[in-house]
């Protein structure tokens, strides 16, 4: 190389803030139901699944842990896309990211489960006091914050 420094394109910061925010929301997941329940991570996952199969999910084995973990992270760069593309539109979104992450991550919690739950064949969610409390707080600190600041790196990363 001549020393030169290459310029990354943008998408590498998108998809690794929405991958970075996928793998805390699963981590958290697993790690709260497994102190509380004993559920194992592969329950999990075909939780995310049951949205597209239903109940079937939690007889398909390994395959629809599998499905379930893929739509999970699809879900989370879904969200960092749809960030990133709004940033380019209204600049607040980069300049106050911390912020904006945070209202952010109240945003997609109320989307995840007051629409996007409901209409999937998953049926309703968990009622735990606890789990809804931690679950707000984790979509604020651990999806959308770190998704604004991942995107906003790749708006002035050059």
């Amino acid at each position: 190389m001549n020393g030169s420094r290459h310029a990354m394109s943008p998408w590498v910061w998108v998809v690794a803030g929405g991958t970075l925010a996928g793998a805390l929301d699963i981590l958290y997941a697993c790690v709260f139901w497994r102190i509380k329940a004993d559920v194992p991570a592969a329950r999990i996952f075909q939780g995310v699944a049951a949205g597209l199969l239903g109940e079937a999910s939690f007889e398909g084995g390994a395959a629809t842990a599998t499905l379930g973990l893929a739509l999970h992270f699809f879900i989370a760069l879904s969200m960092a896309v749809a960030y990133y593309l709004a940033s380019g539109r209204w600049s607040v979104l980069r300049d106050r990211p911390v912020l904006c992450g945070a209202v952010y991550g109240l945003l997609l919690y109320a989307f995840m489960n007051y629409v996007v739950v409901p209409l999937s064949a998953a049926g309703g969610g968990s009622k735990d006091a606890l789990w809804i409390g931690l679950t707000v707080l984790v979509h604020v600190v651990l999806i959308g914050i770190p998704i604004a600041l991942f995107a906003r790196r790749a708006r002035t990363f050059r």
